[in-house]
């Protein structure tokens, strides 16, 4: 089964960042493989746009650099890259002050009827500047979006700053806040189970799951963002966004349809539903850790402290044991971990149901598990559901618990698309579905700044962990004092 590729309308993609990190791994990239997908139409473009002096060949060059670097060889063809190099130009422009914004006034007005899109892949810092020169240069048009990645704010406060900056110059409903773990297939996937299966929705509630386990693990360090990480941690890096957005996905209502408002609106209402955590609960409900020296798959790493090259006491680990107090999922407790350099890299939801009340086999038939549905972020994205089953052959009734498994690249005759992909077609679309609202973003700031006061005020300390393993022995007693385990990787 292969799946179908509807064209968008042609655009003007201006990428401010545009010789950075982000544009060259994931942004070009990304656009790159809608081009070979059939996706792009005439006459779109990609404007880089950054300080540095760059012509447009050389800008090309870049790009072209970055395909090479970013691509499986089989999807890298000398014809395709030479069309997708024609699409694109550059424009050296100062944020902070009017240089060049002129000539790149004079290059979008070539395409003035196109969708113009503004994506800020810089430093939230520069996000005012850059939104007051595209208003003072006259740059926006009906069909004008702007696209700001996080960090959207390091708290609340800040938060509503960034956020009242750019909606002084844009509309909302011309504002995507990416995440782009909202893009990833098996996300999307999870909308799909709950919602287009009769099996699954009349159970998901607290008559029949028992928890639910969110982990976003990572098995890298540091890796060139030591001065972005050591100010933020992983609450505000991973919890506040990637996996309270989850979160959400998992435990909202059915809404009425996949209108974007209607879907953000469900969402909304689960953060606004997370029980606060407080001083007097916090030592309880959280655990913050660090990673020391250890090892990975590629041999012996440094300690987080180390690799800063000084001291910190920045969470490169976070354990929590959330809950939502509403009638769905009074009384079950959901529980969210992240961190970096720990055993294996995985992102996975663990909807775990409550056992059977009553067991008609006798205890040579063995234990019998609980009934699991693991949704596999990455890698290998897929669905496992698992199951008991009677163990073939002769020789009575021995029980086994087995998961029926769909993986995605099996199942589906179609390459995986990046989340990047799905997620900057659906700015052209202008569909705002899998982007967060700016009161989606508040919300999770008002439920996220408690906890990080709540470490300053009672002085919780990070708790070390061995790189290489899953994280301080404190997480691990967060749920096994509930009488539950951690699922790990298969």
């Amino acid at each position: 089964m292969s799946s179908q590729i509807i064209p968008v309308e042609p655009f003007d993609y201006v990428v401010f960042g545009g010789t950075g990190d982000l544009a060259e791994r994931k942004l070009i990239p990304a656009l790159y493989h809608r081009q070979i997908a059939g996706q792009l139409t005439e006459p779109t473009r990609i404007i880089g746009a950054s300080r540095t002096p760059m012509t447009d060949d050389e800008y090309r060059q870049f790009a072209r650099n970055a395909l090479k670097e970013h691509l499986k060889a089989a999807e890298y063809s000398e014809d395709e890259v030479a069309s997708f190099c024609a699409r694109v130009h550059y424009v050296s422009v100062d944020a902070k002050s009017p240089d060049g914004w002129s000539k790149l006034k004079s290059l979008l007005d070539e395409g003035k009827d196109l969708v113009r899109v503004f994506y800020l892949a810089v430093s939230p810092s520069l996000f005012g500047d850059i939104a007051d020169k595209i208003r003072d240069f006259k740059l926006i048009t009906k069909a004008t979006r702007i696209v700001v990645e996080k960090p959207i704010g390091r708290d609340l406060a800040s938060a509503q700053i960034l956020n009242d900056t750019i909606g002084k110059v844009f509309k909302e409903e011309q504002i995507f806040r990416i995440d782009h773990y909202l893009g990833k297939e098996t996300v999307q996937n999870l909308m799909a189970l709950r919602f287009a299966n009769a099996l699954y929705e009349p159970l998901w509630n607290s008559a029949h799951i028992d928890h639910v386990q969110i982990t976003v693990a990572e098995s890298v360090g540091l890796e060139g963002r030591v001065s972005y990480y050591d100010k933020a941690g992983a609450l505000r890096d991973m919890v506040q966004n990637h996996i309270l957005q989850l979160l959400c996905l998992v435990a909202m209502e059915a809404p009425n349809s996949m209108d974007a408002e209607s879907v953000r609106d469900e969402k909304l209402k689960v953060l606004r539903s997370l029980k606060p955590i407080t001083p007097a609960n916090i030592e309880k409900l959280t655990v913050r850790g660090q990673y020391k020296a250890g090892a990975s798959a590629g041999g012996p790493v440094k300690g987080y402290t180390e690799e800063l090259g000084g001291p910190s006491d920045t969470e490169t680990f976070v354990a929590i044991k959330a809950e939502i107090a509403n009638w769905r999922w009074a009384g079950v407790p959901f529980y969210l971990r992240t961190g970096k350099r720990l055993a294996a890299r995985v992102s996975e939801i663990v909807v775990a149901f409550k056992p059977i009340p009553h067991s008609i086999f006798d205890e040579a038939a063995g234990r019998i598990e609980a009934n699991m549905l693991v949704i596999r972020l990455q890698p290998d994205e897929g669905v496992k559901q698992w199951l008991m089953i009677k163990d073939p052959g002769p020789g009575g009734m021995r029980l086994r618990h087995v998961s029926l498994d769909m993986s995605f690249a099996q199942a589906f005759d179609a390459r995986n698309a990046d989340a990047y992909e799905r997620l900057l077609m659906d700015v052209i679309r202008s569909n705002q579905t899998l982007f967060m609202r700016r009161d989606e973003v508040e919300a999770a700031w008002k439920w996220v700044d408690p906890i990080l006061n709540g470490w300053e005020d009672t002085g919780q300390k990070t708790q070390g962990y061995t790189a290489g393993t899953w994280g301080p022995s404190q997480a691990i007693a967060l749920i096994e004092r509930d009488g539950r385990t951690w699922h790990e990787a298969d």
